[in-house]
């Protein structure tokens, strides 16, 4: 991402995973540059597990060159998702050329874990493949690691900066996240955002 040109951002998963705190870690991040920031989000359902989403337009301080804080439909430069099937529910709004970075495990909805529908893991992983540049990360082995399913969004951070998917330095999401966080919870932060699984 360049300070002087319009980024798309859009966070995907399900209520619980931390996908808003993500939000506002790059928002964060981005007026901490001094850029302006568009967002827009829907946290109907987060309680239930239902469907979460941030649409972020990131881009040089006055105009961004969009006049609404929702990404059009082939207009994200990358989609970071919490959940492979949210991912594949977004990947129409992604640009050509656009990244995919997103969680390898899946978590199934209610109705599969009671037998009513089934979840087709490997045809999900097979659709982003054929359709997306796209980045599984393992993040079942990381945050087994780490300890903690509740650094699961900083961790997913990490893994888009390292991949140049986000033009944040580690230090500059690091900043952005003791500034949203408690003291108390910075240290654990700091591991899961430098977690490399290499």
């Amino acid at each position: 991402m360049s300070e002087k040109r319009l980024q798309n951002i859009i966070l995907c998963g399900v209520g619980g995973q931390g996908t808003i705190l993500a939000a506002k870690i790059l928002a964060a991040a981005a007026m901490n540059r001094g850029q302006r920031v568009l967002t827009a989000e829907t946290i109907g359902m987060a309680q239930r597990g239902g469907s979460v989403f941030s649409h972020l337009r990131l881009g040089p301080a006055g105009n961004t060159g969009a006049n609404s804080p929702l990404i059009p439909q082939g207009e994200a430069h990358l989609i970071l998702g919490f959940e492979p099937a949210e991912a594949a529910r977004h990947l129409p709004f992604l640009r050509s050329g656009g990244m995919v970075v997103t969680s390898r495990q899946p978590l199934p909805p209610v109705s599969t874990l009671i037998g009513k529908s089934n979840y087709p893991a490997e045809e999900i992983y097979q659709f982003l493949e054929s359709r997306s540049r796209v980045h599984f990360v393992d993040t079942q082995r990381a945050l087994q690691e780490l300890g903690t399913a509740k650094v699961l969004n900083v961790l997913l951070l990490g893994a888009a900066q390292r991949l140049g998917a986000l033009d944040f330095s580690e230090e500059e999401l690091l900043t952005a996240l003791c500034g949203l966080v408690p003291e108390k919870f910075h240290a654990l932060n700091e591991r899961a955002l430098r977690y490399d699984s290499k």
